[in-house]
């Protein structure tokens, strides 16, 4: 930045403060600039709120809306035609329905009618997609070139007006102490500003016929979105009724539980594996004087050794 132009932002800058904090006057507009600056405004706003609330009335979730935008700006970087769409609810929700439905397969009742609606469901996710794609080209892109153009050159204008506004009005205070001929430059730069703004705001205002069409646009397309779903739904409607039907006129199943098998244990002998119950009174004898030849083989299995002192029902002599 030059000199001048440094000293000129400096001028401006203290006519702000004087007109802030020591209540200096400032070059007033006239009552039509104002109305027309305020009408401008309200329609600026308007534009701007409206494209960001029908994307997020057609692209309900942020972080699916977020990611969508981030792919398709890679995609544009990658110079990459074709970018991926909105993930719809209902695209989903059919996708879900209809790998349940291929498990239980279609020749059940539950598994069949899941099929149906999840069929259903990707068609009116398809629809949905359509209904996406209609609205940016015919709704949001036209509103998005009046934001991105029109009104930037509002905005624009109203700025500059302002910066020539205070550097008209600081040198009003120096009349006198500048040469006449800057102080006339001021003045006509700051009815330049002046008259650039009036027909840039003008020029927005003119366009509410265009702005209307496209509003029309807006609800054609939602019209024929509704008019496709409505017949996705009244058809698939219609499928499951006639599956209620048949299901409520075939006979009920009655559950019959499978005979219990039977189990053969055989003779009590024979499931004892050789064991026989001990006498009721067994013989009685010595423990010093133990039974010569009874002899227990330790190489035996436990219970053959159990079984065989039981049945002599004394303590063997062990012999290893």
């Amino acid at each position: 930045m030059s000199v001048a132009g440094f000293k000129k932002q400096f001028y401006k800058a203290s006519q702000l403060v004087s007109e802030k904090v020591g209540g200096a006057e400032g070059t007033k507009l006239d009552e039509d600039f104002k109305d027309l600056e305020k009408k401008a405004d309200v329609t600026s706003r308007a534009v701007l709120d409206v494209i960001t609330k029908t994307s997020e009335y057609l692209q309900p979730n942020p972080s699916a809306r977020a990611k969508l935008t981030m792919l398709n700006t890679v995609s544009k970087i990658r110079g990459q035609v074709n970018s991926p769409g909105y993930p719809q609810s209902e695209g989903l929700l059919g996708e879900s329905m209809v790998k349940f439905g291929r498990e239980m397969g279609d020749d059940t009742n539950f598994g069949g009618a899941l099929l149906d609606v999840g069929e259903s469901m990707k068609r009116l996710a398809e629809v949905k997609d359509s209904l996406d794609i209609d609205v940016k080209q015919n709704f949001i892109d036209p509103l998005q070139a009046i934001a991105d153009k029109d009104i930037k050159d509002i905005q624009h204008h109203l700025k500059k007006l302002e910066g020539r506004r205070l550097d008209l009005d600081y040198k009003k205070k120096r009349q006198g102490k500048i040469p006449d001929e800057e102080f006339r430059q001021a003045l006509e730069k700051f009815h330049e500003s002046k008259e650039l703004a009036e027909v840039s705001m003008h020029n927005l205002l003119e366009t509410d016929v265009e702005q209307v069409s496209q509003l029309s646009s807006l609800v054609e397309s939602q019209v024929q979105y509704h008019r496709q779903a409505v017949q996705i739904l009244e058809e698939l409607y219609e499928k499951l009724g006639q599956r209620v039907t048949e299901a409520q006129s075939r006979p009920r199943r009655e559950y019959t539980p499978k005979p219990k098998p039977t189990m053969d244990y055989g003779e009590p002998e024979q499931a004892s594996r050789g064991y026989a119950a001990p006498a009721a009174n067994p013989p009685s004898y010595s423990a010093g004087k133990p039974l010569m030849g009874a002899r227990v083989n330790l190489n035996q299995p436990p219970l053959a050794v159990y079984c065989c002192l039981t049945q002599l029902s004394i303590v063997p002599t062990l012999v290893l």
